[in-house]
């Protein structure tokens, strides 16, 4: 029901208005959603915006994905989202031998890299060993393996080529989209490897003819609700070889001065992760990359191509965006 009670505050009064939702994956589809306004020819200029509260979830925003787990079979084990995740990283680190300290490299690398931006509610000088020896939530799931629970919006305003040009000489394209949505009975799959992402960035390489993306992104803001999630994704935009993405965090390749950047905003490790909003915030951080202007945060190297990918519901949704510059 946001549509009903946000359109004002959006401006959109008396608009006609789409709203779309597959979970965490929300803020990815958003501005697909807005371009397939704008591309299609119905619309010259859209708005998209994407709104998450979860501060009057009590005792804890995890009660509001009760639904989502079946009735019959998942909800009598009193299954949560960590519980699962917790699964699935245990699998990740089974199948390809990493350890836990490998992993928590990624929260060390977001949660520094979000001491530059001004809407982070996590920047930290931290090390693995705070975060091997943070609390134990469900193993080998630990808080700072862990995103923090948050409000947050974030929106952009989506055009047609000529609205653009009346505008700025300079304007960053929407080049690749793509989704892919998986079946929600997560029990059925290999939680080690998302297929489901996969399927959603050849979708998006093929739009924007990219046919290397190892070589052709630049850097890219990756879903991490979980430090594992960085790597399983970068894996998952076939961005790393499947169990490589480990090595490159430890070598640097992913730092902000690093050879493919990732999360240099801080991701939502660092930054926060108001969930449907959470990739409309990595939209707008791949905006500013690309127009250098993302201050402190801006990587070392010159950019102009970026990925974000969005991920949600049970282990099942993929969202990709390519933008240009």
């Amino acid at each position: 029901m946001k549509g009903e009670y946000l359109m004002d505050g959006a401006g959109g009064t008396n608009k006609p208005y789409t709203r779309v939702y597959v979970g965490g994956g929300t803020g990815v589809f958003t501005p697909i959603a807005g371009w397939w306004h704008v591309a299609s020819g119905l619309f010259d200029t859209c708005m998209v915006v994407a709104e998450e509260k979860m501060s009057p979830l009590h005792p804890h925003p995890q009660y509001a994905f009760w639904s989502i787990f079946d009735h019959t079979l998942e909800r009598p084990l009193g299954v949560n989202l960590l519980w699962i995740f917790s699964l699935e990283m245990r699998r990740y680190m089974h199948a390809y031998n990493v350890k836990e300290e490998d992993i928590a490299l990624v929260s060390v690398k977001n949660k520094a890299n979000a001491l530059d931006h001004p809407c982070a509610q996590l920047g930290a000088r931290i090390t693995v060993d705070d975060v091997m020896k943070s609390e134990p939530i469900c193993s080998p799931v630990k808080r700072l393996d862990v995103s923090p629970p948050s409000d947050g919006a974030a929106a952009a305003i989506l055009v047609s080529e000529d609205v653009a040009r009346k505008y700025t000489d300079d304007p960053v394209w929407i080049d690749g989209v793509g989704w892919n949505v998986d079946t929600q009975y997560w029990t059925n799959r290999d939680l080690y490897y998302p297929r489901y992402v996969e399927e959603a960035a050849r979708m998006a390489y093929k739009m924007a003819k990219i046919d290397n993306p190892r070589k052709q992104i630049d850097f890219a803001e990756v879903y991490d609700p979980f430090d594992y999630k960085e790597l399983h994704h970068l894996e998952g935009v076939l961005l790393a070889k499947k169990g490589e993405a480990p090595k490159m965090t430890k070598e640097g390749i992913t730092q902000r001065d690093g050879d493919l950047p990732v999360n240099p905003s801080g991701g939502l490790l660092g930054v926060g992760n108001p969930i449907a909003a959470a990739g409309m915030m990595k939209i707008c951080e791949l905006f500013w990359q690309l127009r250098g202007e993302a201050g402190k945060r801006q990587v070392k190297k010159e950019v102009t191509t970026g990925l974000a990918n969005g991920w949600g519901d049970l282990l099942q949704v993929g969202t990709v965006v390519i933008m240009r510059r």
